[in-house]
């Protein structure tokens, strides 16, 4: 992977490096990105102190992980009924924090399921403070606002937060902004 992207442009700088200890100074920059990579870090307590740690006073650190939501009942999918039609998305262990494991194309994943509420305690004992929170859960949709710091890679073509995807903006100054009202899709039939 690193040589690929070096191939394709040859200016960057591609390291391979574990985000629990990552190689750069403090306060090395002013925006610290994780996109989808929490989920894959079993130890992503200390990823977090490293993400703090490398960003400068002010900076910003822009998360985009996956939601406890689709995580907590992933093992077994949707409940339907006789038809096929989707009745509820299970979340019975939301609160927990357990390994995933996932194969697909010859290859062996582990992901974590973890609740909100551990990933903003870890990044709240770290000092940092939250502008935005945008959460989407199963067969939900959200317009992210206007004019918020987010990635092309999370907001899909129509505007709408990728389904799955949480947005979490931090940084040392305190300001909070919602999200709008989730629209609800029609269930599948």
């Amino acid at each position: 992977m690193l040589d690929t992207a070096r191939q394709r442009d040859p200016s960057g700088d591609y390291r391979y490096g574990r985000a629990e200890q990552l190689e750069f100074p403090d306060a090395s920059f002013d925006l610290v990105v994780s996109y989808i990579t929490l989920v894959d870090i079993p130890d992503f307590r200390a990823a977090i102190r490293e993400m703090a740690r490398v960003l400068r006073p002010g900076g910003a650190l822009l998360i985009a992980n996956l939601t406890g939501f689709t995580s907590a009942g992933a093992e077994q999918g949707w409940v339907r009924d006789e038809a096929g039609r989707r009745l509820h998305f299970p979340v019975d262990r939301y609160l927990d924090e357990f390994p995933m494991s996932f194969a697909w194309a010859g290859i062996r994943i582990e992901n974590w399921h973890r609740p909100l509420s551990a990933y903003m305690t870890a990044l709240l004992e770290q000092g940092l403070l939250l502008r935005f929170l945008c959460r989407t859960g199963p067969g939900v949709r959200r317009s992210l606002p206007a004019g918020r710091f987010s990635p092309r890679a999370v907001v899909r073509r129509d505007g709408m937060a990728a389904p799955g995807v949480r947005v979490v903006e931090l940084s040392g100054r305190a300001c909070l902004a919602a999200c709008p009202k989730p629209e609800k899709q029609p269930h599948a039939k």
